[in-house]
């Protein structure tokens, strides 16, 4: 069969002529999921042929749907492909890696894993035991079994997609048949993960025998497929919404060697809604000054063209708004290795405590000097990461503030070198964003960081912006007249000047609206004073609380801050409970397992 018609240019037909002819059944199934993927991702609609309602007979093919996640991403992703599976007649169901019993994992024929990694290389905790299982001696053959994994990661930490590919690779060696590869999604993940979602299912059915592979994939004429995620007037990632700027008031005070500000946005009209506890992503600009540093460094024309996500655009603007040039990431370290070939850096990336030490604070500039390379624009660009949205928890509750949505930005600047660094997002917004400006944003959903719907006990423990997201608690609660039963943990450097939000907190402990507040101010004193102290000093209470079922939330500094928190809360349940180190450490997994301890870090 030859194809003669367009929209394809004449290269394109004759390409596409010799291609395609010469594929086997398992390469065209492979390509259909593929550009199924890219349709959706697009934006396009895809229409079924069928000109009435089919009702399908019930389907053989089970599918088990396994999500490991720490943000609700991989939940988030999970459903949608559930959905997927659906609307392709396979009988799919959903479990946390909490609820699923990995112990009969043997009687499954179909699993699909989607799952993150935490830290540096950790399963996220949902998945702990799931992965020691799969990874450790006492995992069975499954040579039944088909599967495939999605792993969820962050090419800022050098361990990427680690718990995804160990588990990938644990299966196959347990004889598991892997139905499609292995793939690996950064932060800007939604084209990969659809692309693999469409290749998954497809090969999945064409796994199965005949007489359950033969059902129609679709319902009813005119019915958008379930590839096309978005009809062209929702916003999302791949089409952000531009909010206009209400307001922007820096919140720390003369005296602070932070700069905060409390930037309100307006949603009138876009339909967009969020929870408290959920995130807006923000498009970020690059820095000028380094952009005009890098150019003058590398020589290039500012002008001259360059391929970025299959668009051609100056290179000038490349640097500006689609490569990430104030960070590096260990996958750029390796990419720029590849071509420049140089000992010093091979020595940086075969040692981890180097690599972390060049990672932290160097940006693209500082590479291009310390490791020279006669670039041109486009290997360069290849070398560098799409710069992703950064995403900001959001500091308001629609029930409060309706179509409007606010964000607490600490501002990143420091010096290195004898040169000022800036933060792409952070800075953008404080430097250059005024009143009535837009930004394009989206709503980033978070179900893993929220409130209790019946109205429990909260016990909040934040330190500088990570009390963002408990201004939007306490404001929903206030809206809905619910009262006490709250308990903030803040901690930031100095009162005088940090102490963010202050005259809120203060309004909610007199309407009895927050029952009790904590603060610790590090430099007010000698001794430095920390939110986890303060969790110490008040222990007895604080475990009766959550004894007396309060729901357990943590906000911050990943590395540091969240680390402490972690061992002073396993210390107060092994004193106030009267257990051992193990016994605390199963404690805090229940809470987790009960979703009664959250977790918002980065």
């Amino acid at each position: 069969m030859s194809l003669k018609t367009k929209p394809f240019n004449e290269q394109q037909l004759a390409t596409l002529n010799q291609l395609l002819p010469g594929l086997t059944k398992e390469q065209i199934l492979w390509l259909s999921g593929y550009l199924e993927g890219r349709l959706a991702v697009e934006g396009g609609v895809a229409v079924s042929p069928q000109p009435a309602a089919v009702v399908l007979p019930e389907s053989s093919t089970k599918l088990t749907i396994l999500y490991g996640t720490e943000t609700g991403h991989s939940h988030g992703l999970a459903e949608k492909l559930a959905q997927k599976a659906t609307n392709k007649n396979i009988n799919a169901q959903v479990l946390s890696m909490y609820d699923f019993n990995y112990k009969k994992l043997k009687e499954e024929e179909n699993v699909a894993i989607i799952v993150s990694t935490h830290g540096e290389g950790e399963p996220p905790d949902m998945a702990e035991d799931f992965y020691k299982f799969v990874t450790g001696t006492r995992a069975p053959q499954l040579e039944k079994l088909n599967y495939s994994v999605l792993a969820m990661g962050d090419k800022t930490y050098k361990h990427f997609c680690k718990t995804g590919e160990d588990i990938y690779s644990a299966l196959k060696a347990l004889g598991a048949h892997s139905v499609c590869s292995l793939a690996k999604c950064d932060v800007d993940y939604d084209r990969d993960a659809e692309i693999w979602m469409n290749n998954f299912l497809v090969s999945l059915l064409s796994a199965q025998p005949a007489e359950q592979a033969s059902v129609s994939t679709v319902t009813s004429a005119g019915i958008v497929s379930e590839g096309s995620s978005l009809a062209f007037d929702e916003f999302s990632k791949s089409n952000p919404y531009m909010a206009t700027v209400l307001e922007k008031v820096k919140i720390t005070g003369r005296d602070s060697d932070k700069e905060v500000y409390h930037v309100e946005l307006s949603l009138e009209g876009s339909g967009l809604e969020y929870e408290p506890g959920d995130s807006i992503g923000i498009f970020a600009k690059n820095p000028e000054a380094l952009v005009e540093q890098i150019l003058e460094k590398t020589g290039f024309n500012p002008e001259q063209k360059v391929d970025v996500k299959e668009d051609e655009i100056t290179i000038k603007d490349a640097f500006s708004h689609h490569l990430e040039i104030t960070t590096l990431t260990f996958d750029v370290l390796k990419k720029y290795q590849e071509k420049v070939k140089n000992p010093e850096l091979a020595k940086i990336i075969n040692d981890d405590k180097l690599s972390d030490d060049y990672l932290y604070g160097h940006d693209v500039l500082d590479l291009l000097e310390d490791f020279p390379f006669e670039w041109n624009a486009n290997k360069l660009a290849e070398v560098l990461r799409p710069i992703p949205p950064r995403l900001y928890s959001i500091s308001s509750s629609m029930e409060s503030v309706g179509e409007e949505v606010h964000v607490t930005v600490s501002v990143v600047r420091y010096e290195r070198k004898d040169r000022l660094r800036n933060g792409a997002c952070s800075s953008h917004l404080a430097d250059t964003i005024e009143i009535d400006d837009q930004l394009p944003i989206y709503v980033d959903k978070n179900p893993s960081f929220k409130l209790p719907a019946n109205g429990s006990k909260i016990i909040m423990v934040g330190a500088g912006t990570g009390v963002a997201p408990y201004r939007a608690f306490m404001q929903h609660r206030e809206s809905l007249g619910v009262k006490g039963e709250s308990w903030l943990f803040f901690g930031d450097r100095r009162f005088s000047s940090d102490f963010l939000y202050q005259s809120e907190w203060q309004k909610l402990l007199k309407s009895e609206h927050l029952s009790k507040l904590d603060v610790a101010f590090s430099r007010d004193q000698e001794e430095k004073i920390y939110v986890q102290h303060k969790l110490k000093e008040n222990q007895k209470e604080v475990f009766e609380w959550i004894e007396n079922g309060a729901h357990f939330y943590l906000c911050g500094d990943m590395k540091y801050m969240a680390k402490d928190v972690n061992k002073t809360l396993l210390e107060i349940i092994q004193t106030q409970g009267g257990v051992t180190e193990e016994q605390a450490e199963k404690y805090v997994k229940n809470l987790k397992r009960e979703k009664r301890f959250q977790t918002d870090v980065y």
